[in-house]
């Protein structure tokens, strides 16, 4: 789980070629839930709420980043993005099999499998 939040923060910051798997797209959202979750129950906790606003601010490019590249994985435009209801549906769709027009199948050859427990497996 924390392995694919890394992938997408560190990793891919500002990328918005190519595609995302399902896992990566929401293994990232959950951690961002729930370090969201932490950072405004702690800015509560010390009245600072700020903390809270500047770790969204933080995330928000690789966040677009993410969700642009989990539409390219099913073949649509990163604009998608901005259609309510339709974008979910398709961020839960399975990605196109094989190369597309935004590039390789990430789930195909040489991409490295990132297991439950934190391992990777070529």
């Amino acid at each position: 789980m924390i392995e694919w939040y890394k992938k997408v923060v560190l990793e891919n910051y500002a990328n918005f070629n190519g595609r995302a798997r399902r896992s990566e797209y929401w293994w990232f959202f959950l951690m961002n839930i729930i370090i969201s979750f932490i950072f405004g129950f702690i800015g509560g906790l010390i009245k600072f709420p700020l903390i809270g606003t500047l770790y969204s601010l933080a995330v928000l490019v690789p966040s677009i980043a993410v969700a642009v590249r989990r539409m390219h994985d099913v073949g649509k435009s990163g604009w998608f993005v901005l259609i309510p209801i339709y974008n979910l549906i398709l961020a839960c769709t399975d990605g196109d099999k094989g190369r597309n027009a935004y590039g390789e199948d990430p789930k195909g050859g040489s991409f490295t499998e990132i297991n439950e427990i934190g391992q990777t497996q070529e």
